[in-house]
């Protein structure tokens, strides 16, 4: 099989592991494939490179095919979110200034509570928060500001601007912003540099939120489906060996080199692991389902998320609600996730959309061997999302 290059772009967080990973350990050397990893300042530069042709795949965050699929953000072309390369991974943190004063009236700071980390803030912020996320599109953004409206935040004015990962830390030092969201290990950067302190998971906001996409563009799927067919194989074999407990020493070592995080292994571990640090002060809090590659059908790209980021950005933006989840829906490629990955020992769901919120517990549901068992996905304020619903 001839060795072909495939430019991909990624930008340097933890969950960028998948394409690492199969670059690293020979997973894409096995398909045939020389992965060209393209570090990036910005998900803007992300998505630029990938629509205009400088790269023909991406790591990239969930909502920004979404986007570009209903109009926003200035680029046209077509891209199309083959695989979920990771599901949650984020975390919520605030400035020295409000860690202390959330310690002095008693906040626990267990990262796992959103009622009590919103009403807490509630009591110490004032009339507004200014904080900083990746990029306007993004899980970030829509995890925010779902625990804000649905909270006692509801009353607080949020002012959302974006910083790129690896500055948040040093913009919530120097006082650019109050607060952050943004994808690990950035948030535990902050703790460690003495920035500020986390506040709460992404993952108890929304249970099984789909973080970042394997993304290309439609055109590219179309014209060079073997190529594609080889990429898929080979992230979905590098999330799958992410997925086991044993594999996390050795990727904790490979993400810290200096070519891709240049951080510490044990800093990385964290993220891998679910064992954060809160504070400055040590308090530690293990997490389950932190950061997510293989378990659950992490990886399938079901449409019904598309079609809940669809109808969050819609109504933001003030778009039709029914017309923006229609197209979200398409760009969420569950029909080239079946075609590319049948027959390769990966167990696909039979539904290409389920009512997100709905799980409270693992639940078996029918797959093609019958071993698929989803991780629970609740919304925090118990709502569910049916995209058959009116």
């Amino acid at each position: 099989m001839k060795t072909v290059s495939l430019p991909i772009a990624y930008v340097p967080l933890v969950d960028a592991a998948p394409l690492i990973v199969a670059r690293e350990l020979g997973f894409a050397e096995a398909e045939g494939l020389d992965l060209d990893l393209v570090a990036a300042p910005s998900w803007s530069s992300v998505r630029d490179w990938l629509a205009f042709g400088r790269v023909d795949a991406a790591h990239l965050l969930s909502p920004v095919p979404v986007a570009m699929a209903l109009g926003l953000g200035g680029v046209q072309t077509t891209v199309s979110a083959v695989s979920v390369l990771s599901v949650n991974g984020n975390v919520i943190g605030v400035s020295r200034s409000l860690e202390e004063r959330l310690r002095g009236i008693g906040h626990g700071f267990r990262l796992d509570d959103p009622v009590a980390a919103a009403d807490d803030l509630a009591q110490v912020v004032g009339a507004e928060l200014n904080v900083g996320v990746p990029f306007p599109f993004s899980m970030h953004s829509e995890l925010l500001r779902y625990w804000a409206e649905a909270s006692g935040l509801s009353k607080i004015r949020l002012r959302v601007r974006t910083v790129p990962p690896p500055l948040m830390a040093r913009a919530l030092a120097e006082g650019e912003i109050d607060a952050f969201c943004v994808g690990e290990p950035w948030g535990s950067v902050a703790v460690d540099t003495g920035a500020g302190a986390l506040v709460l998971a992404g993952a108890a906001i929304w249970g099984f939120a789909p973080e970042k996409v394997l993304a290309v563009r439609t055109d590219w799927a179309e014209t060079e489906p073997h190529l594609l067919s080889r990429l898929m194989r080979a992230t979905w074999k590098a999330g799958h060996w992410l997925g086991q407990p044993e594999s996390l020493v050795t990727a904790s070592e490979i993400l810290s080199r200096p070519k891709y995080l240049d951080l510490s292994p044990e800093l990385i571990d964290r993220a891998l692991s679910g064992h954060l640090i809160a504070t400055g002060q040590g308090e530690h809090r293990e997490l389950e389902n932190f950061l997510v590659f293989d378990k659950g059908a992490a990886s399938f790209p079901w449409r019904s998320q598309a079609q809940w980021i669809g109808q969050r950005i819609a109504a933001r933006q003030g778009l039709d609600r029914a017309t923006a989840a229609d197209r979200a829906a398409v760009v969420f490629r569950t029909d080239l996730y079946r075609q590319h990955l049948s027959g390769f020992g990966v167990d696909i769901p039979g539904a290409s959309q389920k009512v997100e919120g709905s799980i409270r517990e693992r639940t078996a549901v029918a797959s093609a061997s019958g071993r698929v068992i989803l991780e629970a996905n609740p919304f925090f304020d118990g709502a569910i999302f049916d995209p058959d619903a009116p």
